[in-house]
């Protein structure tokens, strides 16, 4: 299988190779053609001349062709002349205009090469803003194209939605729109300042601001400049005057696939136009339906595709309908080296058809290239063409395409002949089975001694109704190779003789050896996964309950030194739901009360093992009179050397005197408290603390504040603040707007201001510790 797709991936790599070709050659043949229609010289000349003038104006031969095509009128925009009794001699070629040297000629090499793959308006719209954004910083291009009334009309867009689109598809013919002006005055205009721009124009967009600087460039594909191309940018600032020159370049090479657009947009398909591409929609063979090109000089230059069947596949591997409108040498660009277009010309101005000899040619088939054999008819239909190919398949290709379905299936046909004895095997079935055709073929009889022991009485059963009963079988069996088993399957059927006696037994063999494998691997995994579920489905059962049993929950707010305190803890909504996330709330002996909110890193049992050790060290250093200070570093020390040294938790811890109404605290790498005061909501400046295992040498600091009656203080986990993609200071501002507005007169219940910030999307852990202080005289 790796073997076959390198093949498959060189094969597509060299179609895509051949039709980039392809797309150049065609480009190059029209750029010929036009200069051979004007100045009456060979093909080779032509190609000469257009050679020389992207010598002169240092610029490649692709860039060159572009640039011809864009300087030619339009046929319908010149008056047809009698053709001249003698081809006129080759004149000189006229001195081109070269490219700036600011101009980055690699930058204009690959986009002449990325418009050979061109096919619609939106295509060129597209491929002009994939070069230009790197480039030049371009956000969005528009083209705009002017009408017969003087207005103009929207072409193709990239970068700009749907809706700003419509509303800008059709432009009057108005004063103070910059596209127009452009194609008016024939010169480019730069909107480089939006304030004073909007005062002369008005600006394409809802919020005119939204692009800080444009660029209206006039395109000439016909005898004046009807094509205006837009450059939009979000940056502020003016255009350089490198990025102006390369702009300049860049509307001149466009205008090669604009004018080809233009050649292209004829009037709707009348009732019997359309009604003759109905017919060939339906016909079974590969034939287009042509219309003589003759501008100007009236010497056929090309011929327009006025309708074609599906069978009809161009170098491009368009085909039916969308080759409608196209030229004939655009999509058959080899045409013209071969005697098929000399026979055109014959067949249009003679009444005998042309019948071509056989000839080769690479064909776009199914997504890849082959090289097959055809026959072409020209014969005329009124003033058109209708030119025909056949295809010749010759039956050794059908016997190719027989033996690589066979190796890509793992599979070869068998035969044998029950009255004469006679057998025959695919050259697949010898692989197969790794016999060596001079052995000659296995008797149908001898087959079931060539599987496994275990296998031999299913295969022989099999075998035996086959050729006794002309029972058909589909028997799996397995037989054993210098690699190993082999999974096979055979299915074969009997044909019967005149009395309906079997007489010859037809089937084949199939490798099943990676399937049955894959199969065999899956079911493994499944069991696998089964096994690994119901350990994390333990481990979640058994970390819940651990966790319930260290982390009990009040039923109830509780009063603690004259607190009224209320506890929340909400798991995560994934994962194994069993965090790090802790709380202690208790009195200590001589009357104050200890508060701590922790979070271990992590879930599961590792952070459930953490969350204990933690929890009840740090409430046995506290009451046996250790400092909160003194608790952090110690703590920090304990989970350095805990099983899990690369362990790390956050922590606030209290310690509340009623005597004093004074709170002394300290924290860990944990978010500040929250202290809400006659209904204003602030955050406690946070005294220095070390994230706890982040280091060996922390530093840990206290401080104190003075709480009064109606206050209420928060301690939480992060998990109530943090949002995915969200920076934590907007959590952080989230919950103060929550918790201030209702002030000490009425604090809002903490289910209720839980329910206003969780995410409903996701969330981590979230542990919550209130505080509040009555009022005097509430209990």
């Amino acid at each position: 299988m790796a073997a076959l797709t390198r093949v498959v991936a060189r094969q597509r790599a060299e179609m895509d190779r051949l039709q980039e070709l392809a797309a150049t050659s065609a480009v190059l043949e029209r750029a010929k053609g036009a200069l051979m229609a004007q100045r009456g010289c060979s093909p080779d000349a032509a190609q000469e001349e257009l050679q020389q003038r992207a010598k002169a104006g240092r610029r490649t031969l692709l860039e060159e062709c572009w640039i011809t095509l864009g300087a030619l009128a339009r046929a319908s925009d010149a008056e047809p002349a009698p053709a001249p009794a003698r081809a006129p001699a080759p004149g000189p070629a006229p001195t081109p205009t070269p490219f700036p040297e600011e101009v980055d000629a690699t930058a204009l090499g690959r986009l002449s090469r990325a418009l050979v793959r061109v096919g619609t308006p939106q295509d060129l719209a597209h491929r002009l803003l994939d070069h230009l954004a790197p480039d030049v910083g371009a956000d969005a291009v528009m083209i705009y194209v002017r009408t017969p009334g003087g207005g103009l009309e929207l072409f193709s867009h990239a970068g700009v939605d749907a809706a700003l689109a419509d509303q800008w598809s059709r432009v009057p013919p108005v004063s103070g729109i910059a596209a127009l002006d452009a194609l008016r005055a024939d010169e480019p205009r730069w909107l480089e300042d939006p304030g004073k721009d909007a005062e002369q124009y008005l600006l394409i967009g809802d919020q005119p601001l939204r692009w800080q600087s444009r660029a209206w460039l006039p395109v000439t594909t016909g005898s004046a400049a009807d094509v205006a191309l837009g450059v939009l940018r979000r940056s502020a600032g003016p255009f350089t005057s490198r990025v102006r020159e390369h702009l300049l370049a860049v509307a001149q090479l466009c205008a090669g696939p604009l004018r080809t657009f233009a050649a292209r947009k004829a009037p709707a398909l009348g009732a019997v136009a359309d009604a003759v591409q109905t017919v060939f929609d339906r016909l079974p063979v590969a034939a287009v339906l042509l219309a003589p090109v003759a501008p100007g000089t009236g010497r056929v230059e090309d011929f327009r595709v006025d309708a074609a069947t599906g069978g009809a596949v161009d170098a491009l591997g368009r085909s039916g309908r969308d080759l409608v409108g196209l030229r004939f040498l655009e999509c058959w660009p080899e045409v013209a080296d071969e005697p098929l277009w000399e026979g055109c010309l014959q067949a249009l101005s003679g009444e005998e058809p042309y019948e071509s000899e056989p000839f080769a040619r690479q064909q776009l088939v199914a997504g890849s290239s082959e090289l097959a054999t055809y026959t072409a008819r020209a014969a005329r239909l009124g003033d058109g063409l209708v030119v025909s190919w056949v295809r010749h398949d010759p039956s050794d290709r059908q016997e190719q395409r027989l033996a690589d379905v066979q190796r890509l299936g793992n599979l070869g046909w068998a035969t044998w002949n029950l009255v004469t004895g006679e057998a025959h095997w695919s050259s697949q079935v010898f692989a197969i089975f790794e016999r060596d055709p001079a052995m000659g073929v296995v008797p149908l009889h001898a087959l079931p001694g060539l599987g496994l022991a275990e296998d031999v009485p299913v295969l022989a059963k099999a075998v035996g109704e086959l050729v006794r009963q002309g029972l058909p079988c589909d028997v799996p069996f397995r037989i054993a190779t210098r690699d190993g088993v082999r999974h096979l399957r055979m299915v074969a059927e009997a044909m019967p003789d005149a009395d309906g006696a079997p007489a010859e037994v037809h089937g084949f063999v199939q490798d099943l050896t990676v399937q049955r494998n894959a199969e065999l691997a899956l079911i493994a995994s499944e069991r696998a996964m089964l096994t690994q579920h119901g350990v994390l489905q333990a481990e979640r059962t058994v970390a819940a309950r651990l966790q319930d049993a260290l982390l009990p929950l009040p039923q109830q707010p509780v009063e603690l030194a004259g607190l009224r305190v209320d506890i929340a803890y909400l798991p995560a909504q994934s994962g194994l739901n069993v965090g790090g996330d802790w709380f202690s709330a208790i009195e200590l002996p001589d009357g104050d009360a200890l508060f701590v909110v922790g979070d271990v890193a992590g879930h599961g049992m590792g952070a459930v093992a953490a969350m204990a050790l933690l929890r009840f060290t740090a409430k046995g250093m506290i009451i046996t009179g250790s400092s909160l200070t003194g608790a952090l570093f110690r703590l920090n020390a304990l989970l350095l050397h805990s099983r899990d040294p690369h362990g790390s938790a956050t922590m606030v811890m209290a310690r509340y005197s009623p005597r004093e109404r004074r709170l002394v605290w300290a924290q860990a790498g944990h978010p500040p408290p929250l202290l809400v005061r006659d209904g204003e909501a602030r955050y406690l400046e946070r005294p220095f603390g070390m994230l706890l295992g982040a280091t060996d040498t922390p530093r840990y600091e206290e401080a104190a504040v003075d709480l009064e009656p109606g206050d209420r203080l928060l301690l939480y986990t992060d998990g109530l603040v943090e949002r995915p993609a969200e920076s934590i200071d907007r959590g952080l501002e989230r919950l103060a707007d929550a918790a201030g507005p209702d002030g000490a007169a009425a604090p809002a219940p903490l289910e209720r201001l839980l329910g206003a910030l969780l995410d409903p999307e996701g969330r981590d852990d979230v542990c919550v510790c209130d505080i509040q202080v009555p009022l005097d005289g509430e209990r």
